[in-house]
């Protein structure tokens, strides 16, 4: 099966996947660490953005029911802390939200009224695709990363795909390792390409590799853009990841790909044996992840209509946001957290979108517009 196979299965599977059988897996009890981990902190700075993009919509379109689409919104944590953040400091903002999660995952799903408590009024819809059709916000919080990619690798006949294969020719299933004597050791294979849309891909960002290197290409994003491009009838969309334009996610600093995998707080990526990688392992105990191509997805987004409004670290996003909090000294330290350099502030991007709403200067483009 391909690799992009292999992580729908390992990370989506209704029995076995590992977002599918938890409701929540960041956190001090988790495998990794994310923005919402900090505090309500993030919740409240960007709650501030979304109140100025609902003024705009207002006042410029007379749109009063604001949608607030929150996609891979797990148990519903940062749109707890948003609307908490604003029933106290935008009421007005507050009462127009009508708000809509998305989540593959039925245990995460099933989680999110308790999560929304006294709010949960708010909450007009909870499913696995996103609305047909809203105006507002979308709000995508890691999302990308998390979507399975194909893995290629170049060679001196041409571009070939990664495959994943069990050790009997044939076998593809994936068994958790609580049954290990059921399925033989998997491993990788190269092969032709699956699809033609992978060097159409690399076509179109101009883009030659040297031979050796690997990388992953996120076909599932830039269809998932284009769809949630479509289903947006006016209002913005805020994709907060990490990753890169493509110069430098396709570059020599990345040779060996950045397919990585996250268990107990403890990453490890492409560095492993080629064969047997550290992400083949323990299929569904684990998280997996690659680095997000922000430039196929502004492009794809593009042709459909939308205009980038801004591309810059978490950094300047957030500290454009920090003077809207109503007392930053007393979450001062976890803000450190979230904007130092080399850390979330900048492996996270953040990439914004209109459709129908101009190019406003928006609070968190304010500080600065830098991409590190």
């Amino acid at each position: 099966m391909t690799v992009a196979a292999f992580m729908d299965l390992a990370l989506y599977d209704s029995e076995r996947g590992y977002y599918a059988r938890a409701a929540q897996r960041s956190g001090r009890a988790g495998d990794f660490f994310t923005s919402v981990d900090v505090g309500p902190i993030f919740g409240e700075l960007v709650e501030a953005q979304l109140a100025e993009m609902g003024a705009i919509l207002n006042s410029e379109s007379g749109i009063w029911d604001f949608d607030l689409v929150e996609a891979g919104a797990g148990n519903a944590r940062l749109s707890a802390d948003i609307l908490r953040a604003a029933r106290a400091h935008h009421p007005t903002f507050y009462e127009s939200l009508r708000l809509h999660l998305v989540e593959a995952s039925g245990e995460a799903r099933a989680a999110q009224q308790a999560t929304l408590g006294d709010m949960a009024d708010r909450l007009a819809s909870s499913g696995e695709a996103l609305p047909a059709s809203f105006e507002g916000v979308l709000l995508a919080n890691e999302l990308l990363d998390a979507l399975p990619v194909h893995q290629v690798v170049m060679r001196a006949s041409g571009l070939r795909e990664v495959y994943v294969e069990s050790g009997t020719r044939g076998r593809t299933g994936v068994r958790p390792p609580s049954d290990p004597g059921l399925s033989p050791p998997l491993h990788l294979v190269e092969g032709p390409l699956s699809t033609p849309a992978l060097a159409e891909y690399l076509d179109r960002l101009g883009t030659t590799l040297e031979p050796g290197w690997r990388a992953e290409i996120n076909l599932r994003a830039v269809d998932w853009i284009r769809e949630a491009a479509r289903r947006l009838r006016r209002g913005f969309i805020i994709l907060i990841d990490y990753g890169h334009d493509a110069r430098e996610l396709y570059s020599p600093a990345h040779a060996g790909g950045t397919l990585t995998t996250f268990a107990r707080h403890q990453s490890r990526g492409p560095e492993s044996a080629p064969e047997t990688p550290a992400w083949l392992r323990n299929p569904g105990e684990q998280d997996l992840t690659a680095h997000v191509d922000f430039t196929s997805v502004r492009a794809a987004a593009e042709a459909e209509g939308l205009t980038t409004i801004a591309f810059l670290d978490q950094t300047y996003f957030l500290l454009g946001l920090l003077p809207e909090v109503r007392n930053p000294q007393s979450a001062i330290r976890n803000v450190k957290t979230l904007v130092m350099p080399g850390g979330l502030g900048s492996t996270h991007k953040v990439l914004i979108l209109g459709k129908g709403v101009g190019a406003p200067a928006l609070r968190g483009c304010s500080f600065r517009v830098r991409v590190t």
